[in-house]
């Protein structure tokens, strides 16, 4: 499953994404509805409580940068966010960093760059041949509180 939100300034992204997904990838909109301003934050703690519920599922979070929507999403304890703008660092944020959400900016990224990231993203699997990755996962977890 692959939870989607977005705030206004990532809603015509979302919008145009989830078409693109129509009938490849199982989704579940999360909002927001439409281009009236409202507060990212909301929106990323919905999806990270979406995506801590559902063991196995993802996430994908689009503002203007990407940047709000990853902050406010790594809060929560277990969420790995990462905001990117190539499909290179989608890849490695799930291969090396087992990142559970996609964070993509609607000013950052037009809808092919924004797609490439999320098939790159969502091909990727954690790399699990080397200890590395985990080590290093569990360091960061070690910080949560």
């Amino acid at each position: 499953m692959l939870f989607i939100a977005s705030d206004h300034a990532g809603f015509e992204l979302k919008a145009a994404m989830l078409k693109e997904l129509k009938g490849k990838t199982e989704t579940e909109d999360l909002g927001t509805d439409s281009l009236e301003s409202c507060d990212y934050p909301l929106f990323a703690k919905k999806l990270a409580d979406k995506v801590l519920a559902n063991s196995g599922s993802l996430g994908l979070l689009m503002c203007g940068t990407g940047i709000g929507m990853s902050i406010a999403a790594n809060k929560l304890k277990g969420i790995r966010a990462a905001a990117v703008s190539d499909n290179v660092s989608a890849q490695f944020a799930r291969e090396h960093n087992n990142a559970n959400v996609l964070c993509l900016g609607s000013r950052v990224l037009n809808v092919k760059q924004a797609l490439e990231c999320l098939n790159a993203f969502l091909n990727a699997k954690f790399d699990t041949t080397s200890p590395r990755h985990q080590r290093r996962i569990d360091e960061i977890t070690s910080f949560e509180k």
